[in-house]
C-alpha cells in the first residue's frame, strides 16, 4: 500500500501549518446568528490547550490512502498520549496491523522505540516541549498526528492560518454536548472539531480533508478519556532500552551522513 505521498501531507498539516476548509455537505438546519461564526470556540478550545500543563488522552485514529485505481484503503492507531509541560512527553503507539511504538521526549532527547522489531533511536534535544514537536517533525522527519494541538503556540497558529470558521451544530459525542465547528484555512485542506461546551473546551473528535490531494483522502481521530490530572512520575519519561534491543539511526540521520554509511537495518521513523 502506497502510504508515503499521504503521511508527507499530513506532517504538514500537524506541525503547524494547521489547514483547513468549509464543510461542503447538506446543510444542517441554520444555526442562530450568533453561532454561525466558529472562530470563538475553536479560540477558546486553542487557548484552553495551550495553558492545560499535565493531560493524559487516549486517541483511536484513522487515515485513507488513496490506491493508484482509486481506492481508499484505510489504516488505522491508538495512541495514549501523556504531556507533562514544560518538557515532558511520553506516547504509546499500537498500530492497526499490529506495530507498537513508543516516543518519549525528557527534556534533554526524543527517544523512538519499536516493540516488534526491537529497534531503537535517540536524538539529544534540549528545550520544551514545543521545541522537541518541532523538531521530531521538521528535523527528524517523525510521523506525530495532531502534533499541533501539543504545543503552546496554538491559539496563534489558529489565528494566522484560519481563514474561515463556521458552526454547523451542537453534536453529542459520548454523552458530551460538543460545538461541531468546520473551518478553512489557506492549504487545500478541510478540517473539523467537535469541541465541548462549558469549562473544558477539549477536542473530541477531529475530521480532516486532503482536498488538494488524489481522491481527497481524510485523516480522523476520537480523543477519549481526557485527564487533566494524570499521575505524573520520573519513570513515565526515562527511556532505557530493553535487553537485545539494537540502536539505530532516524532516517534523517543517515541523510545526512550519505549513502556510505547506511547500515542493512536502516532507520526506524
Amino acid at each position: 500500500m502506497k502510504k508515503s505521498k499521504f503521511c508527507r501531507a499530513l506532517i504538514v498539516v500537524m506541525l503547524g501549518i494547521l489547514p483547513g476548509a468549509l464543510l461542503t455537505a447538506a446543510e444542517p438546519s441554520p444555526s442562530p446568528p450568533a453561532q454561525q461564526d466558529g472562530m470563538p470556540a475553536l479560540e477558546k478550545m486553542a487557548q484552553f490547550l495551550a495553558k492545560t500543563q499535565n493531560f493524559s488522552v487516549t486517541i483511536k485514529e484513522g487515515y485513507d490512502v488513496v490506491q493508484d485505481s482509486g481506492q481508499k484503503i484505510e489504516f488505522g492507531a491508538i495512541r495514549k498520549l501523556l504531556v507533562n509541560r514544560p518538557n515532558h512527553l511520553r506516547i504509546d503507539v499500537e498500530k492497526s496491523g499490529g506495530e507498537k511504538n513508543l516516543v518519549i521526549f525528557d527534556g534533554k532527547a526524543i527517544s523512538v522505540y519499536n516493540e516488534n522489531q526491537k529497534i531503537y533511536a535517540t536524538a539529544p534535544k534540549e528545550g520544551t516541549l514545543d521545541d522537541a514537536i518541532r523538531y521530531a517533525v521538521s528535523g527528524l522527519g517523525l510521523k506525530v498526528p495532531l502534533a499541533m494541538m501539543l504545543v503552546s503556540t496554538l491559539p496563534d497558529e489558529i489565528q494566522a492560518r484560519v481563514v474561515e470558521a463556521k458552526y454547523v451544530e451542537t453534536a453529542t459525542i459520548d454523552g458530551l454536548s460538543c460545538d461541531h465547528i468546520a473551518a478553512r484555512t489557506s492549504q487545500g485542506v478541510d478540517f473539523q472539531f467537535w469541541i465541548a461546551q462549558g469549562d473544558e473546551p477539549l477536542p473530541h473528535r477531529v475530521v480532516i480533508t486532503y482536498t488538494d490531494e488524489t481522491g481527497q483522502p481524510q485523516f480522523w481521530a476520537d480523543l477519549t478519556g481526557w485527564n487533566l490530572s494524570p499521575e505524573i512520575s520520573e519513570s513515565s519519561f526515562q527511556f532505557t532500552p530493553p535487553e537485545g534491543a539494537e540502536k539505530v539511526q532516524f532516517l534523517s540521520q543517515i541523510q545526512k551522513l550519505g549513502p556510505a554509511t547506511h547500515s542493512k537495518k536502516g532507520s526506524k521513523q
